[in-house]
């Protein structure tokens, strides 16, 4: 376990402060897909039930008034199930960005190097090479981890959607 966490340390260490940056997206971003699978999983399906059988109670599901207030279930039903989805698209697209930033910091410790040791010393210039690649591929990993199920999760919001609409009959 002490050299699991050793080699954590060591990565980070060797990737820079951004690649702690790109940690720190990366865990909220999850958390939010996590809290999104629990809702989908275990509070969805209750709210499903209350909302239809709300609607299967009412006496009148025919006029202009209940036509309205399908709307706004539908409406309301759509809003909880696509809350926090936008916040996780936003972080997907920053993955790779701030990945862009470790590359842009790595490459100025090169160049400082350089313009301090010359340009033969690779040993010098190896440390700044990988502040500029590794939180490249960390901000690329992370991205894609999170589109995946980003994907997902929208697809399954849109048509939960649509499902609840159907059964919510309007004559």
């Amino acid at each position: 376990m002490f050299e699991l966490i050793a080699r954590v340390q060591d990565f980070l260490e060797t990737g820079g402060d951004v690649l702690l940056l790109i940690m720190g997206v990366t865990f909220f971003m999850w958390l939010l897909i996590i809290e999104r699978v629990w809702y989908f999983r275990w509070q969805h399906p209750r709210e499903r039930g209350r909302v239809l059988s709300t609607w299967q109670e009412r006496s009148d599901q025919n006029s202009w008034h209940a036509y309205q207030i399908r709307r706004l279930i539908i409406s309301q039903v759509q809003i909880q199930l696509e809350q926090g989805l936008p916040l996780i698209r936003t972080l997907v697209a920053i993955c790779p960005l701030l990945g862009l930033l470790g590359t842009v910091t790595g490459m100025i410790e090169v160049f400082d190097v350089m313009a301090v040791a010359g340009n033969g010393n690779a040993r010098a210039m190896a440390s700044g090479v990988s502040k500029a690649t590794i939180p490249t591929m960390a901000g690329m990993v992370a991205a894609l981890s999170g589109m995946v199920i980003s994907v997902q999760m929208d697809r399954y919001a849109r048509e939960e959607g649509e499902r609840i609409a159907d059964h919510l009959t309007h004559v």
